[in-house]
């Protein structure tokens, strides 16, 4: 009795612990344009249990383990401090603090000076060219991060219009889904102005067959990217029909870019986004799935070759049931069959990791599951490894090397493809599942391809509107031998 009165005892001051960090997580991102973290897990929008969860999590991951106190001993100090727009670890400044053996606000003053003052960027208007699976999860981004530090702001989505209660199915599938579950918040509309009112931001729903027709002018909208999730156009020249409406400043395609259009993955070759670029691609879901990990595994012990088999959730261009369809197997029955299709994501790999030209190969399984796919890395090395020494490796680079926001890492004998639903991390490495012998390894790399890659989409608009803060610590790089 003693021993469950105890239990329940520490659960309790758990719980008072971490529902005093909520309403300061709040207010920094409210009233200081301040995202706070936990090795790139954001605590905004978490609940009280939801806190202490991740707390849990960061010891199980073989991590030094972070207290719930000094947690709430940070945020209390950046309430006082008041920094500026900044996105910060406060996991980072703990451990750091620590090996500094320095006293906190005379730490935080020195970290977080180059936050100190710093004014968020001016809002960059965005517009959704499509509203389908991803269009709607980008919506839902966006509405969370208003008045974030993002710089982000959705203005309007554009569509065909379907039917004379066009308006309300669209905002129903905002607020609902079958797979992401309900909007967090309020979802209404406004039939006279045609537009849908989510967490009070307003969104102009405009229908038009045509990209170059629309005047976005004429809804106060300039300057804007718009975000073409169609995939209609997939080259430069389709998609500069864009650039001919009023209002557009830059195009974003969330679909691997055909001919010379510049392909971007966000953590890989992001930084070579230049003003002059108004044209750019996301690259598809499984690309950027695999290819931090690749890059994470190129650098440490070098690629000589490799073959990625993707296991995909069905998508939306295969049937339900057997029907017609212009590519091979595709016809068939998507939610009956495993469906041998291809893919070029291995391929694609090059165009944001040269280095990697030639030396990959790639085939596909559809299954019938709606949504997280698995891609498995069969790699020879120039270099032997160990799974010991490899998973350790892809374990410090999800927790702090500039990659940590691609790629996550778990260690579990239960997890399964449902568990990985709405991870914001571009891929997340199985441990348990990696083989090693010697120079011959194989990774599995779970993914949320829907909403995974939807947040590498938000990453990529971030760079081209040059709207991300400074992030504090800054980001480290983590070799093999650290």
């Amino acid at each position: 009795m003693n021993d469950f009165a105890a239990h329940r005892d520490d659960w309790m001051v758990k719980e008072e612990l971490a529902e005093r960090m909520v309403p300061l997580v709040g207010a920094l991102r409210r009233d200081h344009e301040v995202v706070t973290s936990l090795h790139g897990h954001r605590l905004l929008g978490l609940s009280t249990t939801g806190i202490i969860e991740l707390h849990e999590r960061i010891a199980q991951l073989g991590h030094e383990e972070l207290a719930l106190e000094d947690t709430l001993a940070v945020l209390e100090a950046l309430r006082d401090l008041a920094p500026g727009a900044s996105s910060i670890d406060i996991a980072r400044l703990v451990a750091e603090r620590a090996d500094a053996d320095a006293a906190l606000e005379e730490y935080l003053r020195e970290v977080l000076a180059p936050a100190m003052g710093a004014t968020p960027a001016e809002p960059t208007d965005v517009v959704l060219y499509g509203f389908g699976r991803i269009g709607r999860l980008l919506a839902r981004i966006l509405i969370a991060h208003d008045s974030g530090g993002t710089g982000l702001r959705l203005r309007a989505i554009v569509v065909r219009r379907g039917s004379d209660n066009d308006l309300v199915k669209r905002a129903s599938l905002l607020m609902r889904d079958s797979v992401h579950g309900r909007f967090a918040g309020s979802v209404t509309v406004d039939e006279d102005a045609e537009q849908i009112v989510a967490n009070g931001t307003r969104i102009q729903v405009i229908y038009s067959n045509d990209p170059a027709s629309v005047d976005y002018t004429a809804h106060g909208i300039r300057d804007a990217i718009v975000v073409d999730n169609t995939g209609r156009w997939r080259d430069e020249e389709g998609l500069r029909r864009h650039l001919e409406a009023k209002g557009v400043a830059r195009v974003l395609l969330t679909a691997p870019g055909k001919g010379a259009l510049k392909n971007i993955v966000h953590g890989i070759n992001d930084a070579t986004i230049t003003p002059e670029d108004r044209v750019l691609s996301a690259a598809s879901c499984t690309t950027n799935a695999i290819t931090p990990v690749l890059k994470a595994v190129d650098e440490a012990y070098g690629i000589v070759r490799g073959h990625v088999e993707t296991v995909h959730s069905f998508t939306n261009d295969q049937n339900l049931i057997d029907n017609f369809h212009s590519g091979d197997r595709r016809g068939r029955s998507a939610v009956l069959n495993m469906v041998i299709t291809e893919t070029g994501a291995a391929k694609a790999v090059a165009r944001a990791l040269p280095e990697l030209e030639g030396k990959l190969t790639g085939s596909a399984i559809r299954v019938p599951t709606p949504d997280v796919s698995l891609a498995v890395l069969h790699l020879t090395l120039e270099n032997p490894a160990t799974k010991d020494e490899l998973n350790d490796y892809l374990r410090r680079v999800s927790l702090h090397s500039k990659l940590r926001q691609q790629i996550d890492y778990v260690e579990s004998p239960e997890v399964v493809s449902t568990d990985f639903v709405g991870s914001h991390r571009a891929g997340i490495v199985d441990g348990l599942a990696t083989i090693a012998n010697d120079r011959d390894v194989v990774l599995y790399v779970w993914y949320d391809n829907e909403y995974g890659y939807s947040c590498q989409v938000i990453r990529v608009l971030e760079v081209m509107a040059g709207s991300h803060p400074v992030v504090l610590p800054p980001r480290r790089e983590v070799t093999l031998r650290d």
